[in-house]
């Protein structure tokens, strides 16, 4: 049984902490927040043992690991205070305001050699997940090109006064939004080595940007084009799709559906050539706890497996996690 605490019990720390209540090799010993609120209404109505400061809580109840969701300013300190106490560590996206900050984590995490994970939930959907088989098995051929979009209403009116507006607490989109498909992009593709242009537009926002646009380029100098914008209010939710042309066939995918075009020639089991459409439920793996999708369950399971030695610890690690970030400095200097 892995012991597990919380730090941060907003709305991405509420739902780990349902999604861990749920899991069978998980005891969960303490949460900790600043908000007095949260803490009493937590220890009340679920009887965990609450803190409102962290540090007093990994003093009082040594977890084997902690599950790290707060403001993205505050991910350097608090995570490296974990691993020095040797904890294992996952924490929400992005990892780090600063690519240097980042990087000292995933040193300490190697020499360590401590479990470390950050939340991309997008690999953990099976539509991806399929595409990234296609890839690696060389049914697509060589990758020539990319476009990656992704879209919402996050922002979509005037006088937004919460963390989101604030560049120097992780607020905008690129940072907020944008890092999904960049970290996807990475994961599927190839990591981004270049930036050739870059445009960060405020559609509604005073302080951040609700677009990026941007030209890409990958370690094996594949082109992309990304398409980022938070304030499309035509989306009911987010949405982040990829197409993908090769030199053997053309992918279309979304977190739903996958629309897979093969040339004649070689293609994977259960696909013919030309035109395939292939939906969600095809890939999703069953979950003990469904929250808000699959996605989030199976990161988490991951998570856990990967302490218990039962799998590698080499999906959404801090190494990667950090890739991306230096994918959005990159892009930052761009823009400026």
């Amino acid at each position: 049984m892995t012991k597990v605490a919380l730090i941060g019990a907003g709305k991405m720390g509420i739902s780990h902490l349902a999604i861990l209540g749920a899991h069978p090799d998980v005891e969960i010993v303490a949460v900790a927040d600043n908000s007095k609120i949260v803490t009493d209404v937590l220890q009340k109505y679920s009887g965990f043992r609450c803190f409102d400061d962290y540090k007093k809580m990994l003093s009082f109840t040594r977890p084997d690991a902690v599950f790290v969701a707060v403001p993205t300013k505050m991910h350097a300190s608090i995570v490296k205070e974990l691993l020095l106490r040797e904890i294992h560590v996952f924490v929400e996206k992005p990892f780090c305001l600063d690519a240097e900050d980042g990087y000292e984590l995933v040193k300490i995490a190697n020499q360590k050699k401590l479990i470390n994970q950050v939340g991309y939930h997008n690999k953990f959907i099976g539509t991806f997940g399929e595409v990234k088989k296609i890839i690696d098995d060389g049914y697509l051929g060589d990758i020539q090109h990319f476009s990656a979009e992704m879209n919402g209403p996050v922002v979509i009116k005037k006088k937004q006064g919460n963390w989101r507006s604030k560049p120097e607490e992780g607020g905008g989109c690129l940072m907020d939004y944008a890092a999904h498909i960049i970290d996807l992009i990475n994961y599927l593709i190839s990591p981004v080595v270049n930036v050739h242009g870059a445009l960060l537009k405020s559609f509604y926002s005073g302080s951040v940007e609700d677009g990026v646009f941007s030209l890409l380029e990958t370690e094996n100098n594949i082109s992309g084009v990304l398409n980022v914008n938070w304030s499309d209010e035509t989306y009911r939710k987010m949405s982040t799709s990829l197409t993908i042309i090769g030199s053997k066939g053309k992918i279309i995918v979304d977190s739903t559906e996958l629309k897979v075009y093969f040339k004649n020639g070689h293609t994977p089991p259960t696909y013919s050539n030309g035109w395939n459409n292939r939906h969600i439920n095809d890939f999703a793996e069953d979950v003990d706890f469904y929250l808000r999708g699959e996605e989030y369950s199976a990161q988490v399971d991951y998570f856990i497996k990967a302490i218990e030695g039962s799998v590698p610890n080499n999906i959404n690690t801090f190494e990667t996690a950090w890739i991306t970030d230096k994918v959005i400095d990159k892009i930052k200097q761009y823009s400026n």
